[in-house]
């Protein structure tokens, strides 16, 4: 496992973490459930917006953000938040302008998790 340092260094404000979860062992704990679901929430927001399921994809969007706000993940947090807005508003364009970003973001989270658990 790496330093926090190394979360901070990717954009990662453990910190907001901790304050919810209480220590860096829980974070730590937490961070792995994490991992262990953030597949299947990409592979939902992957069908529904192929689906052109836009009630199904702002709920996964919503999931995505909260775990991201919890986690200290602002950046995820904020684009997470502006699909799910565009999911309830129905705005496909919204989504389908931006999807990439919405992906890649969540594979980048997923990456730095990966390299700070050792996993």
């Amino acid at each position: 496992m790496k330093d926090v340092k190394f979360l901070e260094e990717n954009g990662v404000d453990y910190k907001k973490g901790i304050e919810i979860l209480g220590d860096l062992d829980t974070y730590n704990d937490m961070l792995d459930e994490f991992l262990d679901e953030i597949d299947e929430k990409k592979a939902n927001i992957e069908n529904y917006y192929r689906d052109n399921d836009m009630e199904n994809y702002a709920i996964c969007a919503h999931s995505v953000k909260s775990d991201a706000k919890y986690f200290g993940f602002d950046k995820l947090a904020t684009i997470a938040y502006e699909h799910e807005m565009a999911g309830k508003e129905n705005n496909e364009e919204k989504i389908k302008s931006d999807f990439s970003n919405f992906i890649d973001e969540i594979d980048r989270i997923v990456e730095v998790v990966k390299q700070y658990r050792g996993v």
